[in-house]
């Protein structure tokens, strides 16, 4: 087979007419040759940190839309599912994906579970660590999101991290904010990456003491406007990630709509490029070709070096995506799930009080951190309510591994006038997560997604809507398509509610998540991300 086009040379920065020739799979030559193709051939895109299962795809199905916007790789923490369904979990991640052509490429979820503070479905212990990264399918130590354990010491958390040095594998970093001798620290133990960076100011920190800063544009975590600017003189040690992806977004598209912004600023096409096909594959060693000869035939054919239309994507010299429509088929596979709690009562979520003042968790449109305020407390027959006049709604967490009482807590800038929203992903234990305007609601959609163990919802007094997710609770068992059209109209049922963020299933998937501050809600209660300890919603 041969391919003719402009070849694309990132490392030598150079653009030429020419062909790759390519023979069982590899590339057998690129040579320079006039021809008459306009278009730009150029290597696949690797997404650098990203998270399958928060695009509620199996790693079979994600692939399918992934590689028709010129995605050949991935590296994939299955940190999500590891902390539902353990090493089994991992495991499932890994033999799904081998079943398509995408490359995804998992990592050893670190922390299973994320933190002490909440109910998880499993753990992951050094040693089991140990087992995994000795695996060739395991290509490097996933996300170390217990900074403090890094920096206190922590024995268990050491020993994670010696077991990646001990097979050549490198260890990816989770330090948000994280700036002077801490990150140095940090950094000193061996940590190579970080995605994690809210500022420039952070990011270029990172990048001088020697961390490699992967810009992240994700369906709820946006940086990629606070960090770009770094990319022309830091080029070699940046990469993109998408980090969570929702399926109505990966239907539009992926990194290459990020390249698309980073040329529109005017930054050189070969950084751009750097930074979105070559970097991931060298950093992580994957298994990725970089129009090479004698590499594997992973490359992409694109319409212009402008919008990265792309036309044509092929890996391991198989065509397996033209012209927006994907040639990767749909796979059969066992479902796995972990949901064992029994429906509630609406009782169960009142909180009774005569405090005047609460503690509310403030959510940012587009970011994972929250901010902490106080607000007067709504009070009806002893028991604290939701105010939809000033948007502070009654939220929870319920267990789902086991019965036991909701926490409760209360958020501002949901903004929902009606009903409630709910969702089994919730960041990292993914217990059950839902806000609403009255107790009745949240219980009514809490029951949704015990009874269809697991997956988001939207309940008002006349409607309800839900799309399962019957893998692990956090994944659905249908094709991509189908869930992109019924999430988007999900979506869109939210905020005909009154919800006026960008993503509020993605927003309210991380508002348990413990180890981004400042206030966070876990099923074991109010947690300041800050101090990392508990606090109370009612202000003394």
């Amino acid at each position: 087979m041969i391919v003719q086009g402009n070849i694309v040379d990132i490392q030598n920065k150079r653009i030429y007419k020419g062909e790759v020739e390519v023979e069982n799979g590899k590339i057998t030559a690129v040579r320079e040759k006039n021809n008459a193709v306009e278009n730009y051939i150029i290597p696949g895109f690797v997404d650098a940190h990203i998270h399958i299962e928060s695009s509620m795809l199996v790693p079979s199905e994600f692939a399918k839309i992934a590689v028709v916007h010129g995605t050949v790789a991935t590296v994939s923490d299955p940190h999500e599912i590891a902390n539902v369904l353990g090493v089994k979990g991992v495991d499932f991640m890994i033999e799904n994906g081998k079943k398509v052509p995408l490359k995804f490429n998992f990592g050893a979820p670190s922390c299973v579970p994320a933190t002490s503070f909440e109910s998880a479905g499993a753990i992951i212990d050094s040693e089991d660590i140990k087992l995994m990264l000795e695996n060739p399918d395991i290509k490097y130590l996933a996300e170390m999101m217990n900074y403090p354990g890094v920096l206190f010491d922590d024995e268990e958390v050491l020993k994670k991290i010696q077991h990646a040095k001990n097979n050549n594998k490198p260890i990816d970093g989770h330090a948000p904010g994280l700036r002077g001798d801490d990150v140095t620290k940090y950094i000193s133990a061996g940590i190579s990456t970080d995605h994690e960076c809210f500022s420039y100011d952070e990011a270029l920190e990172k990048l001088q003491k020697g961390m490699k800063v992967i810009i992240r544009e994700g369906s709820a975590a946006k940086n990629f406007e606070a960090l770009i600017d770094l990319l022309p003189e830091h080029f070699e040690n940046m990469m993109f990630c998408s980090d969570d992806k929702h399926p109505d977004d990966l239907l539009v598209g992926h990194l290459n709509e990020l390249c698309e912004r980073a040329v529109a600023k005017g930054i050189d096409v070969f950084k751009v490029l750097q930074a979105a096909c070559i970097n991931p594959v060298k950093h992580y060693n994957l298994d990725v070709g970089l129009l090479e000869q004698g590499d594997d035939a992973d490359f992409i054919v694109v319409k212009d070096l402008k919008s990265f239309n792309v036309l044509q994507t092929y890996i391991n010299g198989e065509l397996i995506a033209e012209n927006g429509k994907s040639f990767v088929k749909s796979v059969p596979f066992e479902v796995l799930n972990n949901f064992n709690t029994d429906k509630k009562e609406v009782v169960d979520f009142e909180f009774k009080s005569t405090a005047t003042k609460i503690r509310v968790i403030e959510a940012l449109d587009g970011e994972l951190v929250t901010n902490e305020v106080e607000a007067d407390a709504l009070i009806k027959e002893g028991n604290l309510v939701s105010n939809t006049e000033t948007d502070v709604l009654k939220m929870t967490v319920v267990n789902r591994y086991k019965n036991a009482e909701p926490s409760i807590a209360f958020i501002k800038n949901f903004g929902l006038k009606e009903g409630a929203i709910a969702s089994s992903v919730g960041h990292d234990s993914h217990n059950i997560i839902a806000v609403g305007v009255s107790d009745e609601a949240i219980c009514k959609a809490v029951n949704l997604l015990i009874a269809n163990k697991g997956g988001v919802c939207a309940v008002t007094a006349s409607e309800e809507k839900i799309v399962s997710l019957p893998v692990a609770g956090i994944m659905s068992d249908k094709p991509a398509e189908e869930i992109g059209k019924a999430y988007a109209e999900l979506d869109a049922m939210a905020k005909q509610m009154g919800s006026k963020l960008r993503a509020p299933y993605m927003s309210l998937s991380f508002m348990a998540l413990l180890v981004i501050p400042a206030l966070k809600l876990s099923d074991k209660g109010l947690f300041d991300g800050n101090t990392f300890k508990f606090t109370s919603l009612e202000v003394q």
